[in-house]
């Protein structure tokens, strides 16, 4: 799955969580997953924590990172 199709699976809505970004309409915010990842936590463990979340929900997380950091579009982003 490419860096767009991943980004599309990221939502924000001003209703949730005050319109930070978040994973697929969930309570699960993008910030979450990648301060997980960052202190440690491996993908195989945030997934038994959050069994609503999938592989390529956490790569989407990186991948939004990654478009934040390096300035790139998030046109991909569906905002509610």
């Amino acid at each position: 799955m490419d860096e767009k199709e991943l980004l599309k699976r990221i939502t924000v809505n001003p209703e949730i969580f005050g319109g930070k970004p978040i994973i697929r309409g969930m309570r699960i915010s993008v910030e979450l997953v990648v301060s997980l990842l960052a202190q440690g936590d491996t993908v195989e463990g945030i997934l038994a924590d959050y069994p609503d979340l999938t592989r390529e929900d956490i790569q989407a997380c990186l991948a939004y990172a990654h478009a934040v950091i390096a300035n790139d579009s998030l046109d991909a982003v569906q905002v509610g």
